[in-house]
């Protein structure tokens, strides 16, 4: 493309600048326009100081009359600016003794903040000053100010140079960016779209522009949403072209594991293993994704998977995030596979020494499943012939490690069949879109005697209460989670206060045991934990949101999680599964502190509604967004940069539409701009 250099080539951009800049998603000077502000502050006029109101974001302009510092608890620069109507106070809590001069007074600045009450009057807390020596003053910005997100070491100021700089090349014509869509009356031209969101006229419509559902921002979402989709049909066409082997069960085993199964499979699980079996007979790799809710029975589908890829020979393999997921797999494969004389082996970061070594070997010769965790994915592990790749809670593993498994079952043009599996239901427009390059399966039967878990909201306040509920239930030998979470993403402040509460709850239920589970404590200390737990040696298990997925302990029926407002919906519904696996009727009481705002409260009621996974998917997607439910925060995962899927629903139908009247050529121009070097990446 024209004109469109890489960033590191843009003078005043260093090495150290462009990792920055690459660490937003930002290579090249067309990236800068497709990084969108947060929000606008309006600096096209000035306010005369009369006129400023509290809680507005104004710009003034007048004269220093006073300043001092004040000495206390904590140094302040303090500082009146007048003009012919009326005075303010500036206020800054951490100055540069070279600031002391700006402020002196009789200096003219132009001020920009947010208005609020002070001690003494309207005030302004660190504005953004400038000095207007000499009586010079400067032309105001015709158009609105935008806010970018930015991130560590990289100040607004200068992001926002860079963006205006790519902006200006664009309407001087020096920086080429192709308009690849049919004309429209429903959307502006792509110069156009772009000049609005990055300098909007006084007159626009900021909500509209900030949420999206301006005709400007619509008309980007639809050229990335459009780029996904056709990425998805290369891949799509890219995969009618490759070979894997076929897999078979000649000799009835697994029907063999269903028959000595400890209970009847669903209905679902039936279904969805005659749907993977079909997929292994063919000679095309297998890319399905599994959908089960919470206690639907994935493992059995899996293990049934495992059993078909194994049946002529080949290997299998199934991995999981946690190495708590990763052994409860292995523990249950055991049990089912053990009839068909099947031994997995596991490996995990813990395995080392000469059991390393042996499991390595078994790897790498007679080892017909192997279970484990990311240990799986090293280079060091090699297998004989690899021919099934089981990904559990895929959206927990960077795409890189994903693609590092399947390429051990790369034999000559073959590749491995792959089954992705997660307990997340998916919201039925995100796996349109985001997973359209996968067949999906759902399992949406519980196995019988299942009860929906109860679920109560109570305050911080009721939590003696919930002291005495959870007393009773211990007393009649029952067991119970008490989940403490924290706002903070710190493993080491969220230890600490599990190991708090452990010791409170010891105290106020000292006739029964309480143990402690969280991310710092050592694998062998965290399985002895769990080891008791499941033999109902501990009644009540404290525990950070380690426990999420992978624990299955049936006589568990009491879940008690402490700040539930700050979980999002996802993560409170795979909490609460971790009860009522058995025939006991489960409760989970969710603790919440008030005040609650409006979508903590919205979460809350709808856990209390509905134990159904998909419609809390639905919902979760509504409040979060498609980034936070498929959990595409990690490196190497495709993200949308501006599209939401929930938002832009609508433009799904158009985008299909779209697709059949591009040319190859703007068809991978498309790509490129969006996607780039993630498109290979779309589909696992």
């Amino acid at each position: 493309m024209a004109g469109d250099r890489a960033l590191s080539e843009v003078a005043g951009v260093g090495p150290q600048l462009a990792g920055r800049l690459a660490g937003l998603g930002l290579e090249r000077e067309t990236d800068l326009l497709f990084h969108l502000p947060l929000r606008y502050e309006d600096r096209t006029c000035l306010t005369p100081l009369r006129q400023v109101r509290a809680g507005s974001g104004v710009q003034v302009e007048g004269r220093i009359v006073h300043r001092e510092v004040r000495q206390g608890r904590q140094r302040m620069l303090l500082a009146t600016l007048a003009d012919d109507t009326g005075q303010i106070t500036l206020r800054l809590f951490r100055f540069y003794p070279s600031q002391l001069s700006q402020f002196s007074p009789g200096r003219r600045l132009r001020c920009f903040g947010e208005v609020r009450p002070g001690p003494t009057g309207l005030e302004m807390a660190h504005p953004q000053c400038l000095d207007l020596a000499d009586g010079a003053s400067p032309p105001l910005p015709q158009s609105l100010t935008p806010i970018y997100p930015t991130t560590q070491g990289l100040g607004q100021a200068r992001l926002s140079r860079l963006i205006g700089a790519a902006l200006e090349r664009l309407q001087e014509g020096t920086l080429e960016l192709a308009d690849l869509l049919p004309a429209s009356d429903l959307f502006p031209t792509l110069r156009n779209a772009l000049i609005t969101i990055h300098a909007p006229a006084p007159g626009e419509p900021l909500q509209a522009l900030i949420e999206g559902y301006h005709p400007a921002v619509q008309r980007l979402a639809q050229e990335e949403l459009l780029a996904h989709h056709l990425a998805l049909a290369r891949v799509n066409r890219a995969r009618a072209r490759q070979r894997a082997p076929a897999l078979d069960d000649p000799d009835g085993k697994v029907s063999r594991l269903l028959a000595t199964l400890p209970f009847e499979p669903t209905g679902a699980q039936l279904r969805v293993i005659d749907d993977i079996r079909h997929d292994l007979a063919r000679r095309q790799p297998m890319r399905r994704l599994l959908q089960g809710d919470v206690g639907s029975g994935k493992t059995v589908v899996a293990a049934a998977a495992l059993v078909t890829a194994t049946a002529t020979g080949h290997q299998a393999a199934i991995v999981a995030p946690t190495e708590i997921l990763a052994e409860q797999h292995y523990q249950t494969l055991s049990e089912y596979l053990a009839p068909l004389g099947i031994e997995p082996v596991w490996l995990a970061g813990k395995v080392q020494g000469r059991a390393r070594s042996e499991v390595l070997e078994r790897l790498a010769g007679d080892a017909a499943v192997a279970v484990g965790t990311h240990a799986l994915f090293q280079k060091a592990v090699a297998f004989r012939d690899l021919a099934l790749v089981i990904v559990d809670e895929q959206h927990r593993f960077g795409v890189h490690q994903r693609l590092a498994l399947a390429d051990k079952g790369r034999k000559g043009s073959l590749q491995p069949h792959q089954l992705v599996m997660t307990a997340t239901p998916i919201p039925r427009t995100l796996a349109m879109t985001a997973y359209a390059g996968l067949d999906i399966s759902v399992l949406d039967e519980l196995p019988p005697g299942r009860k929906p878990v109860t679920t109560v909201a109570a305050s911080q306040q009721r939590r003696p209460e919930v002291i005495a509920r959870l007393r009773q239930a211990l007393s009649e030998r029952r067991q119970a989670y008490w989940v403490c979470p924290l706002i903070e993403e710190s493993e080491l402040l969220e230890a600490e206060a599990a190991e708090t509460r452990a010791r409170e709850l010891a105290r106020e239920l000292a006739e029964f045991r309480v143990g402690l589970i969280h991310g710092r404590m050592k694998a062998s200390e965290k399985q002895a934990v769990m080891a008791d737990f499941n033999a109902g040696a501990i009644g009540l298990l404290v525990a950070t949101t380690v426990i999420e997925v992978g624990v299955d302990v049936p006589n568990a029926s009491l879940m008690i999680i402490e700040n539930a407002e700050r979980l999002g919906l996802s993560q409170l519904h795979q909490l609460r599964g971790r009860v009522g696996r058995g025939s006991d009727q489960a409760a989970c009481v969710l603790l919440y502190k008030p005040p609650l705002g409006e979508t903590a409260r919205a979460r809350l009621e709808v856990m209390r509604e509905t134990t159904d996974g998909f419609v809390i998917a639905e919902k979760d997607l509504e409040l979060r967004g498609p980034g936070e439910v498929l959990g595409t925060r990690q490196t190497g995962a495709l993200r949308f940069r501006i599209a939401d899927l929930a938002r832009d629903e609508a433009l799904l139908d158009r985008v299909q539409h779209l697709a059949t009247r591009l040319d190859e050529q703007q068809a991978r121009q498309l790509i490129e701009r969006w996607i780039g070097p993630a498109e290979q990446f779309v589909d696992v």
